[in-house]
């Protein structure tokens, strides 16, 4: 899973929080709206766009005049490939998987709980063989 420039993060939040593909001129626009992302021309954002489709995080669909552009998934499935990434690297990944337990906040470690928990019932309600 690739990482994310700063830039690179502020596109993809906004092509995330949008229902429907963009076009670059679009996402330039709502970028203006950020007064850290002023002045930027439309080709540093087809640049962008770019390496992001490059990355394989954004898909172009190019039947369309301008180009539209759509997050090939969603903010969460992106999250989940960077912990599975992180993971992946892990010598041990019960150490990691331990402190990142310590680490969170007790609400979020509620939330796993009742996830697992979950997972645990569904698994457990599946015929044998299964």
């Amino acid at each position: 899973m690739a990482a994310l420039g700063e830039l690179e993060r502020s596109v993809m939040d906004l092509l995330w929080d949008h229902q429907e593909a963009l076009t670059a001129n679009a996402v330039r626009d709502l970028l203006a709206l950020d007064e850290d992302s002023k002045g930027l021309a439309v080709t540093t954002v087809l640049t962008v766009l770019a390496r992001l489709e490059k990355k394989g995080l954004v898909n172009r669909e190019r039947g369309t005049r301008p180009h539209l552009y759509h997050p090939t998934a969603s903010r969460e499935e992106h999250t989940v490939g960077l912990i599975e990434d992180a993971l992946g690297t892990a010598g041990d990944r019960e150490a990691v998987l331990v402190r990142f337990a310590g680490a969170i906040s007790a609400g979020d470690a509620a939330a796993l709980l009742r996830v697992l928990a979950a997972r645990e019932d569904r698994d457990t309600a599946l015929p044998a063989g299964a």
